[in-house]
């Protein structure tokens, strides 16, 4: 992905370094380009499966990276079997290009980590997988296939249209905005949060102070892009949270 050497133990890049050598062996020219890491686990009922570089690789390195969280359906929602999983993608912050990405859930793992492993070893960029055009009908994926998901939303990120801020980034002195139902409210939030649905938004304006930072989450993070746009439409300094609560359900552990 980025050069230099790596210790990465898998069974494909052995296995391609042999047919290298092998072919050498007998006069034909043939050259071992390096891998992605790309792999996979299954966990029970779950799968794991990432390519590419992991965010702490990539703070060794020293390089400025984005990230993204979103947590889309496999499939449509609406037949039967939709199963949620959670994706982290990781990028090159001035260029968009795709450095690495981290899947996990139920079915579809498997094809989102093959689709952006690809991306990444032809060094393709977030409005490369947002533009990418894969097969869909509801019981394999969406219109809008998580792939195409996670990269619109890098590149909402990257143009300004909706910036991102992460859990882990908050300093406290931020205005936390919960735009869920007031039923989802109820069931739990973030300490501190003031629930405003977004639905309700615009007759609610006098609520939200504009002397501060407004960091806006909703349940995944697509509620809490349209409360920022109307939000930013009225002269407001907000920034959507990442992956929205049900990232930090997640990291909740390392956060405040």
């Amino acid at each position: 992905v980025i050069g230099g050497v790596w210790y990465v133990p898998l069974a494909w890049p052995a296995a391609r370094q042999a047919v290298a050598a092998a072919n050498d062996i007998f006069g034909i020219k043939d050259k071992y380009k390096g891998t992605s890491g790309t792999s996979i686990v299954k966990v029970f009922a779950l799968t794991a499966g990432m390519s590419g570089m992991s965010e702490k690789a990539l703070k060794i390195t020293g390089i400025k990276y984005g990230k993204v969280y979103t947590h889309p359906a496999n499939h449509a929602g609406y037949y039967p079997g939709a199963s949620e999983m959670a994706m982290k993608l990781l990028f090159d912050e001035n260029s968009g290009k795709v450095l690495g990405v981290q899947v996990i859930g139920g079915e579809g793992v498997d094809k989102r980590i093959d689709v952006i492993a690809m991306a990444i070893k032809h060094g393709l960029t977030v409005k490369d997988l947002a533009d990418s055009d894969l097969a869909y009908a509801p019981p394999y994926g969406s219109a809008k296939d998580p792939v195409n998901l996670v990269g619109m939303v890098a590149v909402n990120h990257m143009s300004g249209i909706s910036p991102l801020i992460h859990w882990g980034d908050l300093d406290g002195k931020e205005f936390l905005l919960d735009v869920r139902t007031r039923m989802e409210f109820a069931k739990g939030s973030v300490s501190g949060a003031v629930n405003i649905p977004v639905d309700d938004i615009r007759e609610n304006l006098s609520a939200i102070p504009k002397d501060r930072n407004i960091a806006v989450f909703c349940q995944v993070g697509i509620r809490g892009h349209a409360a920022l746009r109307i939000l930013k439409q009225h002269g407001y300094n907000v920034k959507n949270l990442s992956g929205g609560y049900l990232t930090y359900i997640d990291h909740k552990g390392s956060t405040s």
